[in-house]
């Protein structure tokens, strides 16, 4: 069992900065971290019977809002909705999946050009000591490694 995960530290991004990182002038990165949900995946028949956390941590690369409205950016409570409701969608066995459906699920919300994601599965049966289990993905608007994970949290 694990101490709890540790996410990312605000300085350290899980998007590089510049050109490969997507973080230019004219676009912002938002961070929602250590979003803890309850849900049943993983290989073990356990894993499929018994609900265990994941700890997410997205970072999402935006064009910089023009004028000081909400509707300009990326609401980050429906960028929580989204993650939630992906991660309650059914069930995989890695972590990396459920990472890149995560990814795939907030690249498809209107605005967003990149996104980051972490999941951590911080009591995951390894039946021994550690600090955290975690898989991160990274996808960029264009592209093609996409599973195909829609805004609802469903492959589409």
């Amino acid at each position: 069992m694990s101490d709890g995960p540790s996410p990312m530290p605000a300085d350290e991004p899980l998007l590089g900065a510049g050109p490969g990182g997507d973080v230019v002038p004219g676009r912002a990165r938002i961070a929602l971290t250590g979003l803890r949900i309850m849900a049943r995946h993983g290989v073990l028949p356990v894993e499929h019977a018994e609900e265990q956390p994941f700890v997410v941590d997205a970072e999402l690369v935006v064009d910089e809002p023009e004028r000081d409205e909400l509707s300009r950016t990326v609401d980050y409570a429906e960028v929580a909705r989204v993650i939630v409701r992906t991660v309650g969608g059914g069930h995989v066995d890695l972590i990396e999946t459920l990472a890149a459906r995560i990814a795939d699920a907030c690249l498809a919300l209107p605005g967003v050009r990149a996104s980051a994601v972490r999941v951590h599965k911080p009591e995951a049966p390894i039946g021994l000591p550690f600090r955290d289990v975690s898989a991160t993905v990274v996808r960029r608007a264009g592209d093609d490694a996409g599973t195909g994970t829609t805004p609802d949290g469903m492959p589409a």
